[in-house]
C-alpha cells in the first residue's frame, strides 16, 4: 500500500506544521498534496478497489478484523498522537479508540447479511420472475475527516465503506494528520497487496482536489460551513455526498428526572472534550419545578472540572480561531442580561476555556442559536416539556438530543426533531453499532453506522430472471383486447376502492 507521502515529490507543493495546541511546539510536518497528487492517489484506488471487492465478504472482514487488532495493540501509540495533535486526555483519547473498534467489528460481521444479494418476492402480475436485490460498492470513496475525533468519527465512514467493498482515499484534518497516517498504515500491515486505503494530506485545496477527483461518494464530517463547500465542489460531478455537520444539542430535565443523573450527564455531554463535540449538549432546560435544584448540582458537578493544570479532565481548545468564537458567545449572552454561574469571559485563558454555565440567556443570542464548540452551558428554566420540546426544535440544527425523565421519556423524545436522542443517558445512540447516526436540518444528511451507514457507500442492483412465459403478455405488442380485460379485470378485484 502507498500513503500520501509516497506519491511523486514533484507532486507536493510545500508543507504544513501541526502544533500541540497546549503548548504550541512543533509535532509534525506534513506535505500539501495538489491536484495531481490527489488525482494519483484515487487512480491507484481505482485500481486497488476491483481487488478489494473480488476478495468478497468474508476475505475483507478477515483483514477488517486484522486491522482492528492491528489498531488495538497500538492503541497507546495512537492515543499519544490524538493528545499530541488535537489536545484531548490520553484516557478520553483511548475511549474513542474502543468506540471505533466496537464500530469496525460490526460492520465487518455484518457486511454480507446487510449488502449481500437477496431474493424479493415477486408481484402477482409478475409471477413468472425471479427477482433479487443487491448492494455493490460504489468504487472509491473520499473521506474527509475531523479532528475533534479523528478516530471513531471518520472511521465510521472509513470502515463502513471498506467492509462494503469500496477502496478509500482518505483526508485528515490539518489538525490531526498524524493520527491518519498512523490508521492507513495499520492497516497496509493487514493488506500490503494493494493501496485500499490511501491518506492524502493538506488543507482545504487538498479536500478541494479530492471532492472533483471522481471518487464515487465523498463522506465528509465537519463544520455546515465548510459542508456546504463540499457539496459545490462535487456538484462538479454530481458526486453524491453523505455529510455529517454541526449540531447545537440539547438536553431536556423533567420535573420527575433524576437530577444527579441528569446533571452527571450534562457536566460530560457539555464538557469532555472542552465541548468540541458535534453531539455535545449546548442547550439545557428544565422544567421550572426542579430548575433551582438542578441547577446547584450542575454548578457543583462542574466546578471539579479543570482545563490543563497538572491532572486535566479536559483539554485545549484545538483551534485557535474558534476561541474568539467562544468568547464572543459569552460576552454577547452576559452583554444581553445572561449570568454566569460558573466562568464566564474570564475563563479563557490562553487555548484553555475554564467549564462555563449561563443562565437567562435570551433565546435568541448567539449562545443558543450558533454553535459554540467549547466548555459552555446554557441552562433555560421551562413552565413544562411543551415549551423544552418547542425551544429544542426552534434551532436549525437536528443532530442528537437527550431526554431524562422517569416515567415520559419517550412521549418527549418521540417529539424531538433530530437524527436520535438517548433516554435518561448522554448520546447512547452514537455508542450502539447497530444503530444509524446521523443528522436533519443544517447537522446534514445521510447516516454512518449500523444497516444504514453500509448501505451509504452502496448502490442498489435490481436483477430479474424470467422463470417461464407470461401467461399474460404485458410488455409485448402481442397484448390483445383479451389480455387487457384480464389486466382490467385484476385491477379492480386488487386495487378497487374499499369502502371504510
Amino acid at each position: 500500500m502507498s500513503v500520501s507521502t509516497n506519491h511523486p515529490a514533484q507532486s507536493v507543493l510545500t508543507t504544513f506544521d501541526v502544533h500541540d495546541p497546549a503548548t504550541g511546539e512543533v509535532v509534525g510536518t506534513y506535505p500539501i498534496h495538489d491536484r495531481h497528487a490527489v488525482d494519483t492517489a484515487v487512480a491507484d484506488a481505482h485500481r486497488a478497489a476491483i481487488w478489494w471487492r473480488d476478495l468478497g465478504f468474508a476475505a475483507r472482514a478477515r483483514h477488517l478484523n486484522a486491522w482492528r487488532a492491528e489498531i488495538a495493540s497500538g492503541r497507546d501509540e495512537l492515543a499519544r498522537i490524538i493528545h499530541r495533535e488535537m489536545g484531548k486526555p490520553i484516557s478520553d483519547a483511548k475511549l474513542e479508540i474502543a468506540m471505533a473498534l466496537e464500530h469496525l467489528r460490526w460492520a465487518a460481521r455484518n457486511a454480507e447479511q446487510v449488502l449481500g444479494r437477496r431474493t424479493v418476492p415477486s408481484s402477482l402480475l409478475t409471477l413468472n420472475h425471479a427477482a433479487t436485490v443487491e448492494y455493490l460498492p460504489l468504487g472509491v470513496v473520499g473521506v474527509i475527516g475531523p479532528w475533534n475525533y479523528p478516530v471513531f468519527t471518520p472511521l465510521g465512514s472509513i470502515s463502513f465503506a471498506l467492509a462494503a467493498g469500496n477502496a478509500v482515499v482518505f483526508k485528515p484534518s490539518e489538525y490531526t494528520p498524524g493520527v491518519g497516517l498512523w490508521l492507513a498504515e495499520a492497516f497496509a500491515r493487514t493488506a500490503p497487496a494493494e493501496p485500499v486505503l490511501q491518506v492524502i494530506t493538506g488543507l482545504g485545496d487538498t479536500g478541494n482536489a479530492l471532492c472533483r477527483s471522481g471518487v464515487g461518494k465523498i463522506g465528509f464530517t465537519g463544520s455546515t460551513a465548510t459542508g456546504k463547500l463540499v457539496m459545490a465542489a462535487c456538484a462538479d460531478h454530481l458526486t453524491p455526498v453523505l455529510m455529517e455537520c454541526g449540531g447545537k444539542d440539547a438536553l431536556i430535565v423533567d420535573a420527575d428526572a433524576d437530577l444527579d443523573a441528569a446533571a452527571d450527564a450534562a457536566v460530560w455531554g457539555g464538557l469532555s472534550n472542552a465541548g468540541q463535540t458535534c453531539l455535545a449538549v449546548e442547550r439545557v432546560y428544565v422544567h421550572a419545578e426542579v430548575y433551582e435544584e438542578f441547577l446547584a448540582k450542575l454548578v457543583a458537578a462542574a466546578q471539579r472540572i479543570e482545563a490543563g493544570g497538572a491532572d486535566p479532565k479536559i483539554g485545549p481548545i484545538t483551534m485557535p480561531k474558534q476561541l474568539s468564537i467562544i468568547r464572543r458567545h459569552i460576552e454577547d449572552a452576559v452583554a444581553r442580561g445572561a449570568r454566569a454561574v460558573l466562568g464566564g469571559p474570564d475563563a479563557i485563558d490562553r487555548q484553555f476555556v475554564q467549564p462555563t454555565i449561563l443562565v437567562d440567556v435570551p433565546e435568541d443570542a448567539a449562545a443558543v442559536t450558533e454553535e459554540t464548540f467549547g466548555p459552555t452551558l446554557t441552562v433555560t428554566k421551562v413552565r413544562d416539556m411543551d415549551e423544552a420540546v418547542e425551544l429544542v426544535n426552534r434551532c436549525v440544527y437536528g443532530l442528537g438530543g437527550t431526554v431524562f425523565s422517569r416515567r415520559n421519556g419517550r412521549a418527549i423524545a418521540d417529539r424531538i426533531r433530530a437524527g436520535g436522542t438517548s433516554i435518561n443517558a448522554f448520546v447512547a445512540h452514537a455508542t450502539i453499532p447497530a444503530l444509524p447516526l446521523g443528522g436533519v436540518g443544517a447537522s446534514g444528511f445521510g447516516r454512518v453506522h449500523g444497516p444504514d451507514g453500509l448501505k451509504e457507500f452502496a448502490y442498489a442492483k435490481a436483477t430479474t430472471h424470467q422463470r417461464f412465459p407470461s401467461p399474460l403478455p404485458l410488455t409485448s405488442f402481442r397484448r390483445d383486447h383479451r389480455v387487457d380485460t384480464i389486466v382490467d379485470l385484476l385491477i379492480a378485484v386488487l386495487h378497487g376502492r374499499k369502502r371504510p
